[in-house]
């Protein structure tokens, strides 16, 4: 099976080395790009891509608002963001809008064709980085004593 990726960036040299890195996979097919967030989410109705790659900031739409377009219009594609800048917000706020994965842009071709591999199959992905963040994240939240009621072995109501 052929992943078809439609790449969303408005840097035209990131959309090109993207787009030449995917391409030189045997299972990957770009079938096309996008250089703001409202012409990815058209582009999504017109090429129906098995995955979208998203960058956060674009002109006219971003990648956030595009995300939450694409998914609410109940598309199939899924969204790997991309982005270069590592903040705790802007990954909530992707995850918020339903973007299956998030990786930086310094990732390398492998993790990117990997990524895209992954975020296809119906996975969720994380850049390393993220996920040790959000696992501190989580510690800190769940500290604390247990809440949970011992079992009386008693069954009925």
């Amino acid at each position: 099976m052929t992943i078809r990726v439609l790449i969303a960036d408005d840097q035209m040299m990131v959309r090109e080395g993207f787009s030449v890195l995917l391409g030189a996979m045997p299972d990957i097919e770009v079938v096309g790009e996008a250089v703001n967030g409202r012409e990815a989410v058209d582009r999504v109705r017109e090429l129906a891509p098995d995955v979208v790659l998203m960058d956060i900031r674009m002109p006219e739409l971003n990648g956030i608002e595009a995300t939450r377009e694409i998914v609410a219009a109940d598309s199939a594609a899924k969204v790997l963001v991309l982005t270069t800048f590592d903040l705790d917000e802007y990954v909530y706020q992707a995850l918020r809008a339903g973007a299956s994965g998030f990786l930086l842009k310094d990732a390398s071709a492998r993790q990117l064709a990997d990524g895209v591999r992954i975020v296809a199959s119906g996975e969720a992905l994380l850049a390393p980085s993220v996920t040790k963040r959000l696992i501190n994240e989580f510690s800190k939240l769940s500290q604390g004593p247990a809440r949970c009621r011992p079992r009386t072995g008693r069954t009925g109501s």
